[in-house]
């Protein structure tokens, strides 16, 4: 299955997509809910109202204005260094055990959201990614067993404003400035994708230009490995989201100069099979200038 959390006319809903065209599961069942954790909490949900999907009226998918799958994540933990040529166009020496850092609620943003590069850096980059779903909660989760807890996959950037990620050891300034992660907009449940959506085409672009271009099958840690390496030190929560870290080609690393993101500028993020990310690039005193304006 395919669903979107989206806005409309009559506020924000669960949709059921299906080609171009959506259900309204929210509409159906008030018990959907606004976001993703009413079906996560009952898996059983949308099997039950497909009598009512069947006759349903149906939406447009591009007349929705995506929101995040999960309104208010709990957890959001992220893989550094999961691909071998990434790690070597940063300089890094290929590790034993990922590197994972966390990222806050006002860092991330829903798919079509602008991507704010702030007053206080230029060095804005794009990461793409997949972004894992926890469906089910769990400690101490087998690699046997690691999939069984994913709800479903969607596509994540996690841009990061790389000199302040380079000010600390620790990346947590660069990879949290507000409005930098966008989440989104299609999440797939597991059925319809390969084991662990590996061997799926990932790729950045800004309209023509390709940026990245990979595949999750080039992945160091596979999704069962990283639920199993993160559940030895925390229990994962249905809801919670972890980020499966970024193929090589990203900004700071081109050459003869690095390639940062511009304001006015559309960066599209692409995973086969679950579909397109995109996030106009806009500059801070800008973006806060039109939110002061709503």
């Amino acid at each position: 299955m395919k669903f979107l959390v989206g806005k409309a006319s009559g506020g924000t809903a669960v949709y059921l997509v299906n080609g171009e065209n959506a259900v309204n599961l929210t509409a159906l069942d008030a018990s959907v809910g606004a976001d993703l954790m009413g079906v996560i909490a009952n898996p059983a949900l949308v099997e039950s109202l497909a009598a009512k999907i069947a006759g349903a009226p149906s939406v447009p998918v591009a007349s929705l204005t995506p929101a995040l799958p999960v309104a208010k994540p709990e957890t959001i933990i992220c893989l550094g260094l999961n691909y071998t040529d990434h790690i070597k166009e940063g300089g890094y020496d290929i590790p034993d055990y990922p590197a994972l850092f966390m990222r806050s609620q006002n860092s991330i943003m829903a798919a079509g959201a602008p991507l704010v590069r702030p007053t206080c850096s230029e060095k804005l980059d794009y990461e793409a990614e997949l972004m894992v779903i926890i469906g089910k909660r769990g400690r101490h989760i087998s690699e046997d067993d690691a999939l069984n807890h994913v709800f479903g996959y969607t596509v994540f950037n996690d841009g990061s404003v790389r000199d302040y990620q380079r000010k600390t050891h620790q990346w947590t300034p660069g990879k949290n400035f507000d409005n930098t992660g966008a989440i989104g907009p299609i999440v797939v449940t597991p059925e319809d994708l390969p084991a662990g959506a590996a061997g799926l085409k990932i790729e950045s672009r800004v309209g023509t230009e390709i940026l990245q271009s990979s595949n999750t099958g080039n992945m160091i840690w596979s999704v069962k490995q990283a639920i199993a390496i993160i559940s030895e030190y925390t229990t994962l929560e249905a809801g919670d989201m972890i980020a499966m870290g970024t193929p090589p080609g990203v900004g700071h690393a081109k050459k003869p100069n690095p390639r940062w993101l511009i304001p006015g500028e559309v960066v599209d993020i692409e995973i086969e099979s679950i579909g397109i990310c995109s996030s106009p690039i806009m500059d801070e005193v800008d973006f806060n200038a039109k939110v002061a304006a709503q």
